[in-house]
């Protein structure tokens, strides 16, 4: 097994998300018109791109991150955590305007969690707003689908520098197609596929995203199955790791940075999705979207040990599967070419109201 004792050295970038999040413990979930006493209300740093960016420095890469914060003390919550972990910090601030915040309820049975958030529409990520420098010379950028035409134009740029760029994406935002055209591993949510789609079987939909967008993998995170890809040949299937959930707050954020993390050591794609599987399970253990941020000791101490979870799909079925995509591939598209490496640049999209994700690798 690989030694992670020997990580390469790499700059790498985020463009998106950031949170406030209130973390409320329950002792179990409240039933409608109750009341539940929390064990525990804390105060945490959150959001997708920004957790992402954090586990990178953690892990001893130069992480980038740029976002956008309110004028408020939430937004000066923000700063001071990037600050304390050495994140080279990009901020956006909008006057007169709140920064992104969720009230996260955690069930302590089961460490699942519900997330209430807020976020005031002049808070999306302008492209104007973004500076070329902030992206070049990274070996790796990562954007999430909330703040999509500032994503676009991040993603373009490093496109046009042959950066790879890694998309996580959960919904349907506007603009969502458009930035998948300049995603080289777009990892998505497990239920993303059909929204995009309409396909409910990912074994069908992950091929026809792939073929759609020509990107380099498409994969799609299990929750605690762990995570699906399709490469054009073939798929892979990563299992879960088992865990006692704390908190899944967050999971699904460190899976996305730990797989930048495995993209510049060039790690190959399975060892890297196996990377990624365990961080994000350990993060599972302590409550918040970075509270469980394993070492690169820990994370290999759980894939050489670990227990794993029951597969998602039989290996017969993942091969029947890849024998069925690659025939409706040479079918629909013959003489369809892998993206050229430097694509057109595609047009902008009007940003509009986004949302806010945490969570599991679901």
């Amino acid at each position: 097994m690989r030694s992670f004792s020997k990580a390469a050295i790499a700059t790498v970038a985020g463009v998106g998300l950031n949170a406030t999040d209130t973390i409320i413990r329950l002792p179990h979930f409240p039933a409608p018109d109750s009341k539940v006493r929390a064990t525990a209300v804390e105060l945490k740093a959150g959001g997708q791109a920004a957790s992402a960016m954090v586990a990178c420095q953690r892990w001893g890469l130069r992480a980038r991150y740029v976002g956008k914060i309110g004028h408020d003390a939430a937004g000066e919550f923000q700063k001071a955590a990037m600050e304390r972990e050495g994140v080279e910090a990009h901020w956006i601030i909008a006057r007169g305007c709140a920064s992104q915040t969720a009230h996260i309820l955690v069930d302590e049975r089961s460490g699942t969690r519900t997330v209430l958030w807020s976020r005031d529409e002049r808070i999306a990520l302008q492209p104007g707003e973004l500076r070329r420098e902030w992206i070049s010379g990274a070996q790796a950028l990562l954007v999430d689908g909330h703040d999509t035409a500032a994503a676009t134009e991040a993603a373009s740029w490093a496109r046009e520098e042959k950066i790879p760029v890694v998309g996580d994406y959960d919904n349907l935002y506007p603009g969502v197609e458009v930035l998948l055209e300049v995603a080289d591993f777009p990892i998505v949510s497990k239920e993303f596929p059909e929204r995009l789609t309409g396909e409910k079987d990912l074994l069908k939909s992950l091929p026809a995203i792939f073929e759609k967008f020509k990107c380099h993998l498409m994969a799609a995170t299990l929750g605690p199955l762990g995570v699906l890809a399709w490469d054009g040949s073939r798929f892979l299937l990563c299992p879960g790791f088992e865990v006692k959930a704390v908190d899944t707050t967050g999971a699904g954020d460190i899976f996305h940075g730990a797989f930048v993390f495995g993209l510049v050591q060039k790690w190959d794609i399975k060892e890297t999705l196996e990377f990624s599987c365990a961080a994000a399970a350990l993060n599972c253990l302590a409550p918040g979207a970075r509270g469980g941020i394993a070492t690169l000791e820990q994370i290999q101490g759980l894939l050489a040990k670990g227990q794993r979870s029951e597969l998602a799909y039989s290996p017969e079925a993942l091969a029947a599967a890849a024998r069925a995509a690659s025939r409706r591939g040479r079918s629909e598209s013959p003489a369809a070419a892998r993206r050229s490496p430097n694509p057109k640049k595609p047009q902008k999209q009007q940003p509009a109201g986004q949302s806010h994700r945490h969570g599991a690798a679901k």
